[in-house]
């Protein structure tokens, strides 16, 4: 038995042409950023709200990855082509989820095309163990706002089994995609996630060791040797700090126009072809697709309209280090703007104790994420008073040198917040068990802007 598997993407190749103002806005910006309760697209809204939007019963034009996928979730082969498509019915992830489980009546002629679709999400999953594709537990979270923009709350977001199953179809397309680009020797940007630099693999088994866990591998690791040490320590009550220090150990994934395979996901060929219209790199995608759609229609490849495709090699490793900058500096404008309305979120709640662990260490101090709440603030090392501390960044604690008190990354820990300034994107906690005073102007000025990167 064999599933097909369609991923229609909107063709936004279609609207925007290579080096036309809409293409030179979008190359400059990279990706659409998102912030909370709002967000700055790559490209205008008419297009993004609009023509590449899905609407029931509006016709759209697409470009198609089609599938075979066999009855372990491997993937047979795929063909691409545009298209037009008509969707027949918006259902949201809950309302998914919620038909899958029976909890929902409505709609009940799209039942049987969604359990299939859950069926083949199922066999893509278990290849996903097989192949040793590393999943790290984390939470993302939303901040929830009410009247005159006040924070409410920020609680975490729920991934249902609808959110799961996309993500594993987009997956699939992406390898599809990467494969097919390959084969016929298009340049583009590749995702590439490279493991772990020998300076953080010898860092990372001081750090195993001094846990009592046995390494498996004794050179390069690959990403089953890391899932299987994940599987090893599910039970341990510090499984959660030796995963964030493995997950801390692997490197940044970055575009490139060389094929370096993805670690994280276990994949030889990998790339990003889902989002074209909010990611330049997916549009790069889009365009090397098109032009394989060229060259198989035309007789004469010299002739081939080059204004369809202007890239080489040179030109997509320029392409590549545009595009991760600007993926990095839209993670750091999203952290930036999160971090000022956490800051205005505790300012009302200065003095007060909270149950928190550490999710940083440093030579100045030690950052902590409240429970339940999910708001990060330093406890700078000057808040320490009962001893002098020494910071050790393998082991990934501070520790006192006259009575050995630790602070261990993962360690629970109760502080009371001492100051919020927003403006500085600054939340300091202290001690629970010493009052609560504001930091002086020295103690800022010797901390520098180190507590500022990661508050």
């Amino acid at each position: 038995k064999t599933f097909r598997l369609v991923v229609a993407i909107a063709d936004v190749s279609h609207y925007v042409k290579p080096d036309s103002p809409l293409d030179q806005e979008a190359f400059k910006r990279g990706n659409s950023v998102y912030f909370p309760g709002r967000v700055v697209p790559m490209l205008p809204e008419i297009l993004s709200n609009e023509l590449c939007s899905l609407k029931p019963n509006v016709d759209r034009l697409c470009m198609v990855c089609d599938m075979n996928i066999d009855d372990t979730g491997i993937l047979i082969n795929a063909t691409f082509y545009d298209a037009i498509m008509r969707s027949r019915a918006r259902l949201t992830y809950t309302e998914v989820s919620q038909m899958l489980a029976g909890k929902k009546k409505t709609q009940m002629a799209l039942l049987p095309h969604l359990k299939n679709l859950a069926l083949v999400y199922q066999k893509m999953l278990a290849q996903r163990a097989t192949r040793g594709a590393l999943d790290f537990e984390s939470t993302e979270t939303r901040i929830l706002f009410g009247k005159n923009k006040k924070i409410e709350a920020i609680v975490p977001i729920e991934r249902t089994i609808a959110h799961r199953i996309i993500e594993e179809c987009m997956l699939m397309a992406n390898v599809a995609t990467a494969q097919f680009l390959k084969k016929q020797k298009i340049p583009t940007l590749y995702r590439v996630h490279k493991g772990p630099n020998p300076e953080k693999m010898e860092n990372l088994k001081t750090f195993i060791k001094s846990f009592g866990v046995q390494l498996t591998w004794t050179d390069e690791p690959t990403p089953h040797d890391y899932q299987r040490l994940m599987q090893s320590i599910t039970k341990r009550p510090d499984a959660r700090l030796i995963q964030t220090v493995l997950l801390r150990s692997l490197m940044q994934a970055i575009y490139s126009p060389e094929l370096a395979g993805h670690f994280g996901l276990a994949y030889d060929a990998y790339l990003h072809f889902t989002s074209p219209i909010r990611r330049y790199p997916d549009l790069l995608v889009h365009r090397g697709l098109r032009y394989s759609f060229y060259q198989q229609q035309a007789n004469d490849k010299k002739k081939l309209p080059t204004k369809v495709f202007p890239y080489d090699d040179a030109r997509m490793t320029q392409l590549a280090e545009h595009c991760s900058v600007t993926e990095r500096r839209a993670d750091e404008a999203t952290r930036d703007a999160v971090n000022w309305l956490k800051c205005y979120y505790m300012q009302d709640k200065l003095g007060q104790k909270f149950e928190g662990i550490i999710t940083g260490v440093a030579g100045f101090g030690v950052f902590v994420e409240l429970k339940n709440i999910y708001v990060e603030g330093l406890l700078h090392i000057t808040a320490l008073k009962d001893d002098y501390y020494h910071y050790d960044p393998v082991q990934h604690f501070l520790k006192g040198k006259r009575t050995n008190t630790t602070y261990r990354l993962g360690d629970s820990i109760e502080v009371m917040v001492a100051r919020s300034n927003p403006e500085e994107r600054e939340l300091d906690f202290e001690l629970a068990k010493t009052p609560a005073k504001p930091l002086s102007k020295k103690t800022k000025t010797s901390r520098g802007k180190k507590s500022t990167k990661k508050t």
